[in-house]
């Protein structure tokens, strides 16, 4: 039977996206290991792929028949998984992100696309109830009583390209915060890509503050902010200068109306080092008759970027929600904890990031050839389970 095997995954991940040398050495800190790296690690991925959230379930499954079409050498049981992710080194699973995304656009992975964003934003997993760890966030019940605790990151993902890649995750503890993180995080990313991988960032209004603007400037990569009344005195002239003018463009987005305002006169506020800010303003029409308005800011000349472009990277900042974290949670398993340790559990979200980028490059680039349609991931993650069990060899195709 030929068609998409996790073999078939294992070549195209170490062959295609340059990762053989990750799979062998993934910046193991075992002393004295006896189970070879490569199966542990290429375990972590492939059940990630199969939608194997748990330790328990992939040591029942490479105990099983299906062992050997997964591409692991051997078995091994839950306790040696969380014994490796504690001392993996996150770095190196971070700068095979990094290279697999490079790798990516050599191969024009993203050539159809006018631009290449990077989108960022925080949120919330692993709530548990056991005994706190360094990255635990308290949380509380109305009555003000702590009732378990919940860890935070922040994640960084190349979006814009019609092909969302997530390439990162910085986690924060207490004392810490979502916009260092995200400082810390960006910086982190435009050294691993270099400055000439992506054309823009987006990200939510709780980064549009002086700092973190002026660090994107001395990074060299143009920012897309959403406008909120955390910024009162921009806020309300926007509202003075758009309230009352009609629309500067209006288009049609699917069966949506858009109306669109954009000037590039506005006065920065009084610790923002920038000669003007430019606005943005959209009201989404849709056919039930529901309405969205949203501001946007930017830095972006208009001699560089036209009205509707800058729509269109706005609207992209929504990529890190809905394939980012929407996918990550429900279908990956971004919200269990395999194992409460900060190292392991900052490894399994890298670990997940990684998984879904091999897994999308697989199916939307890799395996769309000819005349056939594009799989969906629920097609692929079904019949890579249908391959494990077939009895005789596997057709790697």
């Amino acid at each position: 039977m030929k068609g998409p095997s996790a073999q078939g995954m294992q070549n195209y991940a170490s062959h295609c996206l340059g990762l053989k040398s990750y799979l062998n050495n993934p910046g193991d800190g075992r002393r004295q290991p006896e189970i070879p790296a490569r199966d542990l690690v290429w375990a972590l991925l492939i059940s990630r792929i199969l939608r194997v959230s748990s330790f328990h379930h992939l040591e029942w499954l490479v105990h099983s028949p299906a062992r050997p079409a997964l591409g692991v050498g051997r078995t091994f049981g839950d306790d040696a998984l969380a014994y490796f992710t504690e001392r993996l080194d996150p770095d190196v699973t971070r700068q095979a992100l990094a290279a697999a995304l490079q790798q990516a656009k050599r191969n024009k992975a993203f050539e159809n696309s006018p631009r290449i964003g990077l989108a960022l934003d925080g949120t919330g997993a692993g709530y548990t109830h056991k005994s706190p760890c360094s990255l635990c966030h308290p949380v509380q019940d109305s009555q003000g009583a702590v009732c378990g605790h919940l860890h935070h990151l922040v994640m960084i993902t190349v979006v814009g390209t019609g092909l969302t890649l997530p390439l990162d995750v910085e986690p924060y503890g207490p004392g810490d915060s979502e916009y260092a993180a995200g400082q810390r995080l960006l910086g982190r990313a435009v050294a691993q890509l270099g400055p000439r991988f992506a054309d823009y960032v987006v990200v939510d209004g709780a980064f549009a503050t002086a700092p973190f603007l002026h660090e994107a400037d001395r990074l060299g990569i143009p920012v897309v902010a959403r406008l909120k009344d955390n910024l009162p005195e921009l806020h309300r002239a926007v509202e003075a200068r758009f309230a009352n003018r009609p629309p500067d463009l209006v288009i049609q987005d699917g069966k949506d109306r858009v109306e669109i305002w954009d000037a590039d006169d506005f006065d920065p506020w009084e610790t923002l080092q920038w000669p003007s800010v430019r606005v943005l303003r959209y009201r989404q029409h849709k056919p039930n008759g529901q309405v969205y308005e949203a501001d946007w800011l930017t830095n972006f000349p208009q001699r560089k970027l036209n009205s509707l472009g800058l729509y269109r990277i706005a609207k992209s900042r929504w990529e890190i929600e809905n394939q980012g974290f929407n996918d990550g949670k429900n279908r990956y398993g971004m919200e269990h904890l395999c194992h409460h340790e900060p190292n392991s559990m900052v490894l399994n979200w890298l670990l997940i990031l990684l998984a879904l980028v091999i897994e999308r490059l697989y199916r939307l680039r890799y395996l769309h050839r000819g005349e056939h349609g594009v799989r969906t991931a629920m097609e692929l993650k079904s019949f890579l389970w249908i391959r494990l069990w077939l009895p005789g060899g596997l057709d790697s195709s």
